[in-house]
């Protein structure tokens, strides 16, 4: 592989805004990791945007530059449906960013297709879940770094417990977030509901993929629970009440 080359695949490599160790890198290459230190260091000269250090790993941080793209009127029209759902219920940094994309495509769509209600939307009934949104940045950021959180939680009976977490991933489930995420303190999967979190900070400390701990790890723990609850519903179906497992802490 030619240098120009190694230098675009390691810049495809970091597109995803994850942190990547120089070892990964170099066995997905199949180089060196001495030639990744000398690509990165190359990358970052010519003013490619790359954060990072030896021994910590490195991620390539925004502005990322796309290819011209050449859209359908509905993917047009589903880019414009999601950013109006973003915009009602996710955190201001995610509104504004949705508000920009909007601007974007409103730039370049048809001129009858300016607004989401001119592509036939109306979005009334998201419930706008602000109770915790601060924290949402600090959530996607670490997720992104793969850097342990700590966080103070507030239980259903109020109490407030101090937790150390590596933080998988976010969902939205129509009235609430929650931080899907390993609780060291529980030596287990976790499911947080954001508007509990009553304080959130980075510890400094990364952590990388542990067999057992991670997202997938994760989903595969979760679809074992549902099929499960899904068997002992078959084998009582005079019981049709659903009850609230104990996946969310």
């Amino acid at each position: 592989m030619r240098r120009s080359e190694r230098l675009t695949e390691i810049v495809e490599i970091m597109r995803d805004g994850r942190l990547h160790l120089a070892r990964d890198i170099a066995g997905a290459l199949e180089v060196s990791e001495r030639t990744v230190y000398r690509d990165i260091a190359t990358l970052v000269a010519s003013g490619v945007p790359v954060e990072g250090e030896r021994g910590v790993g490195y991620l390539l941080r925004e502005p990322v530059f796309l290819p011209p793209l050449a859209l359908s009127l509905a993917e047009l029209e589903a880019l414009s449906l999601g950013m109006s759902i973003v915009q009602e219920i996710a955190d201001e940094e995610l509104r504004a960013a949705a508000r920009t994309i909007h601007e974007k495509i409103a730039g370049h769509a048809p001129n009858r297709r300016k607004t989401p209600e001119a592509w036939g939307f109306g979005l009334y009934e998201f419930r706008r879940v602000r109770d915790g949104l601060a924290h949402m940045p600090v959530l996607r950021r670490a997720i992104r770094e793969r850097s342990k959180l700590r966080i103070a939680y507030r239980s259903l009976a109020g109490e407030i417990s101090d937790r150390t977490v590596r933080p998988l991933q976010t969902d939205y489930w129509g009235r609430v977030w929650t931080l899907s995420a390993w609780c060291e303190r529980r030596g287990d999967f976790r499911a947080f509901r954001v508007d509990r979190i009553e304080r959130c900070e980075e510890t400094g400390a990364r952590f990388e993929d542990e067999p057992g701990k991670t997202i997938g790890d994760y989903l595969r723990h979760v679809g074992e629970g549902l099929r499960a609850d899904g068997a002992a519903e078959r084998s009582s179906p005079s019981d049709p009440t659903p009850t609230e497992t104990g996946t969310t802490t």
